[in-house]
């Protein structure tokens, strides 16, 4: 069976957005300290822990994840074995 590459970068692209986003996002509103959070500014630059550093890490991480969908399927679809042909 044969992965859709569009599909699964769209899934884990909208998952890891909304993942980055809702960290963030729990992390300013309770107040907690966020220093490991606050290390993915070392990966996406412009993110830090705030609501904008929310909306920057939203968008980094759709791409992030968009691109690793797309590349895990792609790699996951050139191992199969080819279908017999008649």
């Amino acid at each position: 069976m044969r992965l859709n590459a569009k599909a699964l970068g769209l899934a884990l692209g909208v998952l890891w957005g909304l993942s980055v986003f809702l960290a963030t996002a729990w992390i300013v509103l309770t107040g907690a300290p966020g220093e490991t959070l606050a290390k993915v500014g070392a990966f996406y630059i412009g993110y830090e822990v705030s609501w904008t550093g929310a909306a920057v890490g939203l968008g980094y991480g759709f791409v992030d994840g968009l691109v690793g969908g797309l590349l895990l399927a792609w790699i996951y679809n050139a191992f199969l074995p080819k279908p017999d042909l008649p």
